[in-house]
């Protein structure tokens, strides 16, 4: 089986800087896997935030991720300064695969690659419901 190629910035629509801090690196002195989990989750979420579709506190539809994965290509560590690249994969009618690369500041290919997705829910009753009209609008200019 062959190692699956790292993609580049050419293959996002979106990016945030991501400054990486002291304690996101492990004892073998790089950062930790779980903390990439971290970066996708605040590249996606931030992004929605700034776009006025995601209420963390109040909004009655939240994402619940169902899914997850990361491949890494290349280590990273403190004090590296990286940039996450997003882009939506599949919109469905209560779902979104979203896909998010870590890169080096000006790096042409991601030190890691990894997936995630969000099923939209009713905050109060955790069952799927269709993307809100707004929320659809900004993931389709992710796509």
């Amino acid at each position: 089986m062959s190692r699956p190629t790292a993609p580049t910035r050419a293959d996002f629509r979106h990016f945030r800087r991501l400054d990486t801090r002291w304690m996101d690196n492990d004892v073998y002195g790089h950062v930790n896997n779980v903390t990439y989990y971290s970066y996708f989750d605040t590249a996606v979420n931030a992004y929605l935030i700034e776009k006025g579709v995601l209420d963390i506190h109040g909004g009655g539809t939240i994402g619940l991720v169902v899914e997850t994965g990361c491949r890494y290509f290349a280590s990273v560590a403190f004090p590296d300064i990286l940039e996450a690249g997003v882009k939506v994969a599949h919109l469905g009618n209560s779902s979104v695969r979203y896909e998010v690369g870590i890169f080096r500041e000006g790096a042409d290919s991601a030190a890691a690659a990894g997936h995630f997705i969000h099923v939209y829910v009713d905050r109060d009753s955790r069952r799927p419901v269709t993307l809100p009209a707004d929320l659809r609008g900004v993931l389709e200019g992710l796509v």
